[in-house]
């Protein structure tokens, strides 16, 4: 068995779904987004993001999302969604995603995400709050990652 968690401190498992599957007999390109999507929350739960958000009115948006499809995902299989922080700036993150097949025993996608903090109250992107910054550094800590600190 393969893993996905050497320095991606937040990993999640799901199956995959007959529904999820396309005319091509393999997962949807678009399914792979929400994988990532899942991936991302679970993150954001661990570090307390979407608590700052209801206090604050600031909170996370996704500016752009990548993804590399390395091999084709089918029914069933059981999926590693993993995840890790890359990059941070002053208003902005980058996060790297990695998408593993049970049943083949190898990366079926990896991906990337540029998430920016907004303030939903005053309608534009805002700087990253220090508690989030921190909480985000914290858990790349624990599996010993220490993403790229920009600007």
């Amino acid at each position: 068995m393969g893993s996905t968690s050497e320095q991606f401190p937040v990993e999640i498992e799901q199956n995959v779904v007959w529904g999820d599957m396309d005319a091509f007999q393999h997962v949807n390109n678009r399914v792979y987004f929400r994988y990532f999507e899942d991936a991302r929350m679970a993150y954001f739960e661990r570090a307390g993001v979407m608590e700052t958000m209801a206090s604050s009115g600031k909170g996370p948006i996704l500016g752009s999302t990548q993804c590399k499809y390395r091999a084709p995902l089918t029914y069933p299989d059981s999926i590693r969604i993993s995840t890790r922080i890359e990059s941070i700036s002053a208003d902005r993150f980058v996060m790297r995603y990695r998408v593993w097949s049970e049943e083949l025993d190898c990366v079926a996608a990896e991906g990337e995400g540029t998430i920016v903090y907004f303030d939903y109250q005053a309608g534009g992107k805002c700087s990253l709050p220090q508690s989030v910054r921190q909480a985000l550094m914290d858990i790349e800590a624990s599996v010993g990652s220490c993403p790229e600190v920009l600007g």
